[in-house]
């Protein structure tokens, strides 16, 4: 026997009414104009820029000459900005060669007059800032210099032809600017054996850069404990005319054999990752062969 087929209500009686039927029609969600997320994606931004600079990568801004020609700097100039890598140093130490920026340890901000900073509160939150974005010089003493000599190494100068030695052998150093060949007297320095945990730091432009030479007086006051180091400086991303990497020359390393130059040293590990592809192929359609004729 059949189901009874159930009445159907009435138009007006309860229960004629279509499921959703008295809900009203959903409205679009209206598009915010641009101008609106504009604020919003500047604040992002920021807050983005600001973390990255703060554990990741910072740019700095070069203030003096102490560097020419490796980078430039000077006061009231449009001096380079680098990036310095923040991370690298968490998993090894510095090393000959390498640029670095860190803060001056107390022996070296001794020899340093404050400068007046404005009073003005607008004044010190844009030049704040602009020291975490790369635009403004930072408030705490920072300074910039190639790392020489590391702790256990004796450092001294010179030899009769001028170079900086460090366990008595002489250093080679293209990227020192002289004003004067050979170096005058007052470049010269009694033997140093740098602490364990501490650097020996020059800057490139050895008659324009007061570095572990005279910072706290020399000697043992001059070399910069391993902690103080914020980051090595990689890269020059302004002014564009200056876009490079910062050389890292090893002044300790000795010279290639043959003289050959880095990018030469390179050719064969190039070829052979170009030829590893093709080889890798023809191997594959080898196989192929061989498991069609089986």
């Amino acid at each position: 026997m059949a189901d009874p087929i159930p009445p159907v209500p009435a138009p007006g009686e309860p229960g004629s009414e279509r499921p959703g039927a008295d809900e009203p029609p959903r409205k679009a969600r209206r598009k915010r104009p641009f101008w609106q997320e504009l604020p919003i994606l500047i604040g992002i931004a920021l807050v983005l820029t600001i973390l990255i600079q703060q554990f990741v990568a910072k740019v700095f801004l070069i203030p003096s000459a102490s560097m020419e020609t490796t980078l430039h700097g000077c006061d009231g100039c449009f001096g380079d900005r680098v990036v310095v890598d923040r991370v690298t140093y968490d998993f090894t130490d510095p090393a000959p060669g390498d640029v670095i920026v860190f803060r001056g340890p107390q022996s070296w901000n001794a020899n340093e007059i404050a400068p007046q900073e404005s009073g003005n509160v607008f004044t010190k939150a844009l030049r704040g800032l602009g020291s975490l974005v790369g635009f403004a010089p930072p408030d705490e003493r920072d300074f910039v210099k190639r790392v020489i000599a590391v702790g256990g190494q004796t450092v001294q100068c010179c030899d009769p032809q001028g170079r900086v030695l460090v366990d008595g052998k002489p250093l080679d150093e293209p990227y020192v600017h002289w004003l004067e060949q050979p170096p005058t007297a007052r470049q010269t320095f009694a033997p140093v054996t740098v602490p364990k945990g501490s650097l020996w730091v020059m800057g490139d432009n050895r008659e324009n850069s007061c570095d572990s030479r005279c910072q706290g007086g020399g000697g043992l006051n001059g070399t910069v404990p391993v902690d103080n180091v914020i980051g090595k400086a990689r890269v020059i991303v302004l002014p564009p005319s200056r876009w490079g990497g910062v050389t890292d020359h090893d002044p300790q390393a000795a010279p290639a054999a043959l003289g050959a130059p880095a990018w030469q040293q390179g050719i064969p590990l190039g070829a052979g990752a170009l030829l590893a592809f093709p080889t890798l192929a023809a191997g594959r359609g080898l196989r192929r062969k061989l498991s069609k004729q089986d």
